[in-house]
């Protein structure tokens, strides 16, 4: 009677070492089988300045003239690049939104035909610079969290599939000064809980205050 069981321990203690391996195993082999595709890229700032209007021009004939340098990819048109390859929506929540680059590139994306959203602070939202009322006079909705703390976010989502996230405020000053960082991925377990987390900062700001 002992020894069936010792050994009925033995083979439970076996199965549940195997049991580990194999799923050891099978988390192994889902990475392995992530698609080829799937995007992940870090973008470090200050980015060089450089001319960006060849991003933004639909006559690729006409070269720009002005003083800056034309051609080299930079982090600022790697970023411009990912915001204007949206093609269904766009959510943005932007703690201070002022450049002016950035901003071409979301009226871009909006004239597109693309859902644009827009979740900022309310204390930066009308601040001197600040492009959230050029963004809402072109018919884009923004609305401002009227909490008494900062929403201090810094990410975008691109058709709901690609997150752009990191330190970087979409100002001049963060895009040309400061040392900075954007994570670009694909990977759905980092997207998913931002796509939530818009959401839920979305329908608790409601319409929020106006920007003029």
């Amino acid at each position: 009677m002992k020894m069936s069981v010792l050994w009925t321990a033995r083979a439970l203690c076996l199965g549940a070492v195997a049991l580990s391996l194999v799923a050891e195993l099978l988390v192994r082999l889902l990475r392995r089988l992530r698609p080829a595709g799937t995007l992940n890229e870090v973008l470090f700032f200050p980015s060089e300045v450089v001319c960006v209007q060849h991003l933004f021009s639909s006559l690729p004939a006409c070269p720009c003239i002005c003083p800056l340098r034309h051609g080299p990819e930079t982090s600022l048109s790697r970023l411009l690049r990912h915001v204007m390859s949206a093609s269904s929506s766009l959510d943005l929540c932007i703690f201070a939104f002022s450049n002016a680059n950035l901003c071409r590139a979301v009226l871009a994306v909006h004239a597109k035909g693309v859902t644009v959203r827009v979740l900022t602070d309310k204390d930066y939202a009308a601040i001197t610079g600040s492009q959230i009322g050029v963004l809402r006079k072109a018919g884009i909705c923004a609305r401002c969290d009227s909490s008494s703390v900062h929403m201090h976010h810094k990410f975008a989502l691109v058709d709901g599939r690609l997150l752009l996230t990191g330190s970087l405020n979409w100002t001049l000053t963060g895009v040309q000064s400061n040392m900075e960082n954007v994570l670009v991925t694909e990977e759905p377990d980092l997207v998913r809980p931002f796509v939530e987390e818009f959401h839920r900062l979305w329908e608790r700001c409601g319409r929020g205050p106006l920007v003029k």
